[in-house]
């Protein structure tokens, strides 16, 4: 049996991709108010950054980070980060999502490739980045998010 490495002491850490609103802003803010030292990850630096200022001022712990779940460098570099700030990373929440709604036949090649590169490489991105670590440390949960738009159509929705 392998001998795993004890974690830590310290607070609990989560990274949040689509951390800046919807589902991944509540998801950080009930983190936070849980004890857990959160990363908000999203593109949308400056909303991010707010969120991260109100879960701050409620008593959390939270910081934001621009990060891009297409770039895999990227999504290292906020797993890193969260590491060398806390000794460990427990949560990896694969949040971020994007859709794409019109005309289908409007529709253009970088539209269907954006969708594939946020919805599907950004998780795998986030297990390539985070699943190593947690390995080694002993433990660690992924949680990946899938919209509802998988399960229902919704007219003008191809994506």
């Amino acid at each position: 049996m392998t001998k795993r490495p004890k974690p830590r002491k310290g607070p609990r850490s989560a990274i949040v991709t689509g951390g800046a609103s919807g589902i991944g802003r509540a998801l950080a803010e009930e983190l936070a108010s849980g004890g857990v030292h959160v990363v908000l990850a999203d593109r949308q630096m400056e909303l991010a950054e707010s969120v991260a200022s109100d879960i701050r001022q409620r008593g959390g712990e939270a910081r934001a980070m621009e990060s891009d779940v297409r770039d895999l460098e990227r999504f290292r570099k906020v797993v890193e980060t969260i590491v060398d700030d806390t000794g460990r990373l427990d949560y990896l929440f694969n949040n971020a999502g994007i859709a794409v709604y019109g005309e289908m036949s409007d529709y253009e090649q970088a539209d269907w490739d954006d969708v594939i590169d946020v919805n599907l490489r950004g998780i795998t991105h986030g297990i390539l980045a985070a699943y190593p670590l947690m390995i080694d440390q002993g433990f660690g949960h992924i949680v990946n998010t899938a919209s509802i738009a998988g399960l229902v159509t919704l007219p003008m929705a191809g994506s």
